[in-house]
């Protein structure tokens, strides 16, 4: 049950962070608190970017050789990328200090 002599209601409370701009992510690189990076072997790397494809923060790009190549810059070290490359490309290491 709500209580009614509250200090302040729910609809008196001031709004929280708004996204006024669409596409605003690419101007905050978010990547700096990692505990772990994606490292990527190019030899066993079959580019069938499946790291692309389930990476969370759209952290893939393609390169001209064809390999989907991480921006550390935005990477938040989740691991997924590793966990779903079919070919055990992609191993997760330490971020160094």
């Amino acid at each position: 049950m709500a209580v009614k002599d509250a200090i302040i209601g729910w609809k008196q409370l001031p709004h929280g962070c708004f996204v006024l701009e669409p596409g605003n992510s690419e101007k905050f690189k978010t990547g700096d608190w990692k505990s772990q990076r994606p490292v990527l072997d190019k030899e066993k790397c079959i580019k069938c970017a499946m790291c692309w494809i389930f990476c969370p923060e759209m952290a893939y790009t393609k390169n001209a050789e064809g390999f989907y190549i991480v921006n550390l810059d935005y990477c938040k070290g989740c691991g997924i990328c590793s966990n779903e490359c079919p070919k055990d490309a992609i191993s997760m290491v330490p971020e160094e200090a």
